[in-house]
This record gives C-alpha cells, sequence and structure tokens, in this order.
C-alpha cells in the first residue's frame, strides 16, 4: 500500500496493530504522532520522510526504539503503557512526546534500518508449506532462506510443531510452534531437513546479548508468547549458531542457486515478512532467477519458493507456493495455502 503522508502512515500500522490484536502497540505507534511535533531530530527526520514511510516501516522502527527505551532500563515512564495501566491515548501521547524530546539522541539512529522482527512463530506456515510440498514432491528439502535476521527460522529443524493435530520435528524440544489453528490440518507427511543457510543484509548475532536485546525490543509489548520464543531462541543458538551470513539477498539466492542440487532434494527458497523491505530491483532479480532455476527443475532436484509475506488491503500475511517441475499447479501458479496472523498466533488453513 503506497500511503505518502506520515501521518495516515502511521494510522494505518496503529489500526494493522489492533487488527493484530496489539492494542498497547497500537497506543504507542500512535502515540508518535505527537513526536512529529516536537522540535526534536527524530521528528523533523519522521516528518519529512524520504520514501514511502509505510514501506520502509517507518513508524515500527521508533516503535522498537521506544520499547528499547523501557527494555534496557533507561527510562521507565512508558512502562505503565507496556503494562496496559495506562490506556487513554492523549496520556499515552503525552509520554511518548516525553521521551522523545529526552531521549531524542537515542531514538534517532534507530531510523536509520528497518526492524528485524525476527519471529518463529512465522515458522509454523513455512513448516505447514512444507509438509504439504512433501506430499508432491518427497520428504527431504534443502533450505534458503533471505532477510533472516538473527536466522531464528532457520533453526526451525529444531523444533516441534503441532499444526492442528499434524505434528512435525523433535519432540523434546525446548521450542515448541503450537498456533491456534483453524481449519483442516495439513497433511502428516514426512519433512527431513537436510541443509539450510540464511543470509541478512545486517544480520543480529543472538548469542551476542546487546543484539538481543535489541531484537527483543522490535517484539511488540503485548506478545507475551513472542518473548518467551524468543528466550528460547537464544538459548538454542548459544549451543549451535545458526548458519547465517551478512549478504544481499539477491546474490545469495544466486549463489545457492548455483551451488551442487543433491538428487532428491527439493531446493526451496523461503521468507517470512521481509520481502517488502527489499528495493523493487532485487525482488525482480530474485524472480527472475527463481524463473530461470525453475525451468531448468527436474522431479529429480525439484525447486520450490515458500512465501509468507503481508498482503496490504486485507491486513493478512499469505502462505503462499510456487514449485517445480509444475504439475499444473507448481511453476505455472502461486498456490495460496494459508492465511495467518503476522506473528504466527494462528493460521487458517486454506488447501483441501
Amino acid at each position: 500500500m503506497e500511503i505518502a503522508d506520515v501521518g495516515e502512515a502511521i494510522e494505518w500500522q496503529a489500526q494493522h496493530s489492533e487488527r493484530a490484536g496489539a492494542p498497547i502497540t497500537a497506543r504507542i505507534i500512535r502515540g508518535e504522532l505527537a513526536i512529529l511535533d516536537t522540535d526534536t531530530a527524530t521528528g523533523r527526520r519522521m516528518s519529512t520522510w524520504a520514501g514511502l514511510s509505510l514501506e520502509d516501516a517507518m513508524p515500527l522502527r521508533v516503535a522498537g526504539a521506544l520499547h528499547h527505551l523501557y527494555l534496557s532500563g533507561a527510562d521507565d515512564r512508558l512502562a505503565p503503557v507496556y503494562q496496559g495501566l495506562i490506556t487513554d491515548q492523549s496520556s499515552v501521547d503525552r509520554l511518548v512526546r516525553e521521551c522523545a524530546e529526552t531521549f531524542d539522541h537515542l531514538l534517532l539512529p534507530w531510523l536509520d534500518s528497518p526492524p528485524q522482527t525476527n519471529e518463529a512463530g512465522r515458522s509454523a506456515s513455512v513448516m505447514a508449506g512444507l509438509l504439504w510440498l512433501s506430499g508432491r514432491l518427497g520428504p527431504k528439502f534443502e533450505l534458503i532462506e533471505i532477510g533472516a535476521s538473527a536466522g531464528i527460522n532457520t533453526m526451525m529443524a529444531r523444533y516441534f510443531y503441532d499444526l492442528g493435530g499434524t505434528t512435525a520435528g523433535p519432540r523434546m524440544s525446548s521450542m515448541v510452534i503450537r498456533p491456534e489453528w483453524k481449519g483442516a490440518a495439513p497433511p502428516q507427511n514426512p519433512v527431513e531437513i537436510v541443509d539450510v543457510h540464511g543470509c541478512d543484509i545486517a544480520p543480529v548475532d543472538l548469542t551476542d546479548p546487546v543484539q538481543a536485546l535489541r531484537l527483543k525490543a522490535y517484539i511488540w509489548a503485548d506478545a507475551k508468547d513472542r518473548m518467551t520464543r524468543m528466550d528460547a531462541a537464544i538459548a538454542l543458538a548459544s549451543k549451535m549458531p545458526p548458519n547465517l551470513v551478512k549478504m544481499d539477498a539477491a546474490d545469495f539466492v544466486a549463489q545457492r542457486l548455483a551451488a551442487p542440487h543433491e538428487a532428491g532434494v527439493t531446493r526451496v527458497l523461503f521468507h517470512t515478512v521481509m520481502w517488502q523491505y527489499l528495493p523493487v530491483h532485487t525482488r525482480e532479480a530474485i524472480t527472475d532467477m527463481m524463473e530461470e532455476a525453475g525451468r531448468a527443475a527436474t522431479s529429480e532436484r525439484p525447486l520450490a519458493w515458500i512465501r509468507v509475506e503481508t498482503n496490504r488491503a486485507t491486513f493478512r500475511h499469505e502462505l503462499t507456493v510456487k514449485y517445480w517441475p509444475s504439475d499444473g499447479m507448481g511453476g505455472e501458479d502461486v498456490v495460496h495455502l494459508a492465511e495467518a496472523h503476522p506473528h504466527g498466533a494462528w493460521v487458517e488453513w486454506l488447501d483441501g
């Protein structure tokens, strides 16, 4: 959705948060409107944002900065807002304005980069896609993730999933992904992840407490389960860090597609809620590469593309799958399998 007006973009993001069941975060984001009226560098940069502020997730950048003030202990005046004790919007506006005026120097740098909302719950949709693909292409998968942030979802082979009664992964895992499931369960097919590679333009090291806290700041304050999953991911990474490199997404896809492809294994590119942050030319380059690789795919060495991305018209995050070689559905069409909560709290299965 192309919204040019900054105030309108902030209000859209607040409404999106409300629809996603995050009223506390919505109040904080609406409070950002008060920052626009301050004589601060943060307010001036927000007001004169060079580009589409919603496409760039500018309101979420500021929301992360404000949450970090609270989580780091730098300031506690927003504590009653994050704890749900203050719900009056005018009071929230006043507190957000005060924080912007007091901590302008701390908030301003957060505008330099988009949020990295790495969320293990989103991998529920990815796993559902793999279960579905297993019945068509076989059970073995090599995963390639772009926009992997801290690589939390590259560790999905270590998680246990209960998807409407369909299960996958090690049952004794400390990371249990059990979203509210709507509709039929995905097929109970075997899934074996034999290899996984991830990249990000600015990867986060989960084993570094400073970087981990920054990542936690992007978690919406309403989402207690998300914070629990983040702590579990940090603990798992401390035992074996994810396979993650710093690299441009298009360059990484080109590198991985050129790597030897083991027979009997489906190579899968996947990403969750990051496509919007890529430059248009990068999206086009990746699409062209996947289409070219898809034309060369065989039943012995299949290729698939799993996306969990936002439909900005419906506010829904959609799980779509495309695969090659085609059986009349794969390479020719994108299959819309499910819709999901933006952070994986629920999944509504549409296929079957």
